[in-house]
């Protein structure tokens, strides 16, 4: 079985393709080059084999005519080295000779002389090749009854064309190194933000983020994550990500730990109640067994009205928790037109009944501030901040509540100058089982879900409730949306309570 090649690189495909189209181009404007020298140097050739022929025909009649050879005739007029001399002269013989380089003159031989006749007699451009002698470019000219064929050496033109190639090919080979190790560095200096992305993604694919607590450290490098480069953008992006994904994670730990303890307080606030039922059950028993035992009906009696104030106890509770829920998913909202003031004013009213030893106040305007919202569960918000206030608040507390449209919204404060929340727990004194146990005793049996309840109504509605507290100074304030033009439409529709400041039950 034939092993899978290993893929290319992204860097080592943008290298190769780079040096690849480099080279392609080098080569054929090397190629075009050297081709317009060749034509150019050719060129000149020809036009310098035309001068020398008609200078030399006129130069070497005579003495063609007295009969010398072609030798004799470049002996006596020594000519420029690479020159071919071939004299024609019927019935005689040809003779053909040619200078060198040191300036001698050799005659050709008669092989030589027949390889450039039938040079001659090919199709094309008047070049002929001689063995051990070179390459020639001949022209032919009549004087009188001879021919005289004088030809110019190639030799400086492909030597100049080879040096030409040689000094392409070279500065080719230089160029395309210097490219390929200028282009390999910044393809990889390009590809760093890239490279520190990949390692950024290993390195949390490596964290165990199915449980527990968990924190996502790892950024890519702020140098390698510049949003104005495309490359950058991506270290970017990905850096959000796990923004968002850690953030994510830290919500999803703070909610475990909610559930956690939400289950470990209600079984709490459940075990106290059933733990009584069973007491008393098991005292009515024994005292049901020993009916003709005086004080048998009384103790009966005194348990179950035991057992029935903790069933009351715990069905309060249960409907506390099943009402939070339903409001979780946004149920339970009947909308109606709410009159604020008048909820504040029954509130109120009730607070002087059941808390004597405060001061209770009103702040309300003649025009009533109406909202649309559930009546019902409004009211309930009140009666809950209102039984806060007068629970948590030593007597003497003056409580002053007040009602005020601020722009769109209907607001609705509570305030005391009892003692104040203590600011470490204030964060919390809106989570379902909490108690504000230091700064604010807890006087009953409560089970901690009223502010929590009163928020969720609140955020059901669209509105907020919020705490701002401090010795001497504790507002809390419920903000709804006003009632809006059309009364058959609902200020707003409801949402899950669920979305700041509430728990899940």
């Amino acid at each position: 079985m034939t092993a899978a090649r290993r893929p290319w690189t992204l860097q080592r495909r943008l290298i190769v393709t780079v040096v690849a189209i480099t080279s392609l181009i080098m080569v054929l404007v090397g190629v075009a080059t050297s081709a317009l020298l060749g034509t150019v140097l050719e060129e000149g050739l020809t036009n310098r084999l035309s001068a020398t022929t008609a200078r030399i025909v006129s130069l070497t009649r005579p003495l063609i005519v007295s009969g010398l050879s072609a030798e004799e005739i470049l002996r006596q007029h020594p000519q420029q080295p690479g020159l071919l001399l071939a004299v024609a002269t019927p019935p005689e013989s040809p003779t053909a000779a040619v200078t060198e380089a040191d300036g001698t003159v050799t005659a050709l031989t008669g092989d030589q002389i027949r390889e450039l006749a039938s040079g001659l007699r090919a199709d094309g451009p008047l070049v002929v090749t001689l063995d051990d002698v070179g390459t020639f470019r001949v022209v032919g000219e009549a004087a009188g009854p001879s021919i005289v064929l004088v030809g110019l050496s190639r030799d400086e033109v492909a030597a100049t064309i080879g040096r030409m190639l040689v000094t392409i090919g070279l500065l080719t080979a230089g160029g395309l190194l210097v490219l390929g190790t200028a282009t390999a560095w910044v393809i990889r200096a390009g590809l760093a933000p890239l490279r520190a992305v990949a390692d950024t993604a290993e390195d949390v694919s490596r964290l165990p983020l199915s449980q527990g607590e968990v924190s996502i450290a790892e950024r890519v490098p702020a140098d390698q994550a510049d949003p104005r480069t495309e490359v950058g953008r991506v270290g970017s992006a990905l850096n959000t990500l796990l923004d968002h994904v850690d953030s994510s994670l830290a919500a999803r730990q703070q909610n475990e730990e909610r559930m956690r303890r939400f289950v470990a307080d209600a079984s709490h606030e459940l075990r106290t109640p059933l733990a009584s039922i069973r007491g008393y059950s098991e005292l009515s028993l024994r005292a049901l067994e020993r009916e003709d035992s005086p004080g048998a009906r009384e103790t009966t009696e005194t348990s179950l009205e035991r057992i029935q104030a903790q069933s009351l106890r715990m069905t309060r509770l249960v409907e506390d928790l099943l009402l939070l829920a339903r409001l979780d998913e946004g149920q339970e909202l009947v909308y109606g037109a709410v009159d604020l003031t008048r909820l504040a004013i029954d509130g109120v009213t009730d607070a002087r009944a059941a808390h004597p030893d405060h001061t209770w106040q009103l702040a309300v305007g003649d025009d009533p501030v109406v909202v649309a919202g559930d009546a019902a569960r409004l009211s309930q918000v009140v009666a809950n901040l209102l039984a806060n206030a007068g629970t948590h608040t030593p007597a003497g507390t003056t409580v002053t509540v007040g009602v005020e449209r601020d722009g769109t919204d209907a607001v609705l404060r509570v305030h005391d100058d009892g003692p104040g929340v203590d600011p470490s727990i204030a964060h919390e004194l809106f989570e379902r089982f909490a108690r504000a146990d230091r700064s604010r005793a807890r006087k009953t049996g409560g089970t901690g879900l009223g502010l929590s309840i009163a928020r969720a109504i609140a955020n059901a509605h669209g509105g907020t409730l919020t705490v701002r507290s401090e010795p001497g100074d504790t507002v809390f304030e419920l903000r709804l949306p006003a009632k809006p033009s059309d009364p058959a439409q609902p200020a707003t529709s409801a949402q899950p309570a669920t979305s700041a400041h509430t728990d899940p039950s």
